[in-house]
């Protein structure tokens, strides 16, 4: 996804198809939302989230807001080790012409912060008939702060 111009650059079978995304409403709730992930060193569980809110909105709505930022491409979602879910902002939409996701996320066994490793890419081989439609990498240990 190019941040942008909000367009998705789908590179499946080498052909680039640009859609278009709608534009969504700047609400009390998505500008929170978004500063508080913007803000956030590590990824914040939906819980944590409603936690820094402070009832500025209901559950429902703050499922709502990250579908729609996960939609266009502001932040991404990760599954831990432990099957909970996270959202990041994704700090490279403001410096990276081309959008991924294709990072590494560190989850402490300790302090269960889970950290996007943004320089850190994995590398893979598949066989030819094959193809990625995303990656998805976690690993488990202790954090730095941790150890």
């Amino acid at each position: 996804m190019c941040c942008k111009n909000k367009t998705y650059i789908c590179k499946r079978n080498q052909v680039a198809i640009k859609v278009v995304l709608k534009k969504s409403r700047k609400t009390q709730a998505r500008t929170e939302i978004v500063q508080i992930l913007r803000e956030s060193k590590e990824a914040l569980t939906h819980l944590d989230i409603q936690e820094r809110l402070n009832g500025l909105c209901d559950r429902v709505t703050i499922y709502r807001v990250l579908d729609r930022l996960l939609e266009e491409g502001l932040i991404h979602k990760i599954v831990g080790m432990n099957n909970v879910t996270s959202y990041a902002h994704c700090h490279q939409c403001e410096t990276e012409h081309e959008h991924s996701h294709d990072h590494i996320h560190f989850s402490c066994e300790k302090c269960h912060t889970t950290t996007c490793l943004d320089h850190v890419k994995p590398q893979f081989d598949l066989p030819e008939a094959y193809q990625v439609s995303q990656v998805n990498f976690s690993i488990s240990g202790l954090c730095p702060q941790c150890i």
